[in-house]
């Protein structure tokens, strides 16, 4: 791992992702020990533009628009994180198990994803939100990760099949290592640095997929995130009565959050593709 960070360093797109990142995650993590106030707390009139008592001016209720940033980028990250986890975990398990196996194994897991592909993934997202009881932040990150994996699969599925085929896997099978043994000790290490690009696009991935739900009003329950302050934004007519405060703020957070991820990624390509490296 030392080594990995060591070589992701030298890429100044990685870099310059992952402070942005970090900034957005301080931002999320430290921000509401700083102004200490209640997202849902009135502090104000309607749409009251920014002053020294609401930074950000406040919302259609008179609530603190920077405190909602806060909380919003938080609740948005973690759903974010829950899905990237959730989906890359299918994706690598379900990829890996068809590639190693093959045979009719790989036929109906490659057909199963395949299928999963051509359905539109948002209409599958919206039918799952109204199904469920209860959208918290976690239950919305597990929806959007079970939703979210069937590409990662297909690329981890082509790797397994090249990598199976290598000398050490090979000398392992012989050697009597049992199938799951080889695949977690033989096959998934060599793919970590795909598995962790797959990982930050599905992180991002999330993080859209939670501000598209909000916006048609099937984000989180009794809480805030990005997606939220802008459905609230939508609904209140926030635009008509000029209150640029209300909904500039979360754009701008989803764009730098996804734009930084975005970022990260193409570090971890540039480094880890050995073509790109060749035409530097």
């Amino acid at each position: 791992m030392r080594d990995i960070l060591r070589i992701l360093s030298g890429s100044r797109r990685f870099l310059v992702g992952f402070f942005m990142f970090g900034a957005v995650v301080l931002f999320a993590w430290i921000g509401p020990y700083l102004i200490d106030t209640d997202p849902f707390t009135r502090v104000g009139g309607l749409y009251s533009p920014p002053s020294k008592e609401a930074w950000l001016g406040t919302d259609n209720f008179g609530r603190d628009v920077l405190a909602q940033l806060m909380y919003g980028t938080r609740t948005s990250l973690w759903i974010g994180l829950v899905g990237g986890v959730v989906a890359t975990l299918i994706g690598v398990t379900v990829g890996t198990v068809a590639g190693y196996r093959g045979g009719w194994i790989e036929e109906a897991l490659m057909g199963l994803t395949n299928v999963l592909i051509t359905i539109p993934s948002i209409v599958v997202l919206i039918l799952l939100s109204i199904a469920v009881d209860s959208r918290s932040a976690t239950v919305m990150g597990v929806i959007i990760g079970i939703t979210a994996w069937p590409w990662t699969a297909r690329a981890v599925r082509a790797q397994t099949s090249s990598l199976k085929t290598r000398e050490h896997i090979d000398i392992a099978r012989i050697s009597g290592v049992g199938t799951l043994e080889i695949m977690l000790v033989e096959v998934l290490p060599y793919m970590l640095s795909y598995i962790g690009m797959a990982f930050v696009l599905q992180f991002s991935e999330g993080i859209l997929s939670e501000a598209t739900l909000s916006m048609l009003g099937l984000g989180p329950f009794q809480t805030v995130s990005l997606g939220v302050m802008l459905n609230w934004a939508l609904l209140w007519e926030a635009v008509r009565v000029g209150a640029w405060w209300a909904f500039i703020p979360p754009t701008i957070f989803l764009a730098i959050t996804s734009f930084s991820l975005m970022l990260m990624n193409a570090g971890m390509d540039e480094v880890f593709n050995p073509r790109l490296r060749q035409h530097q």
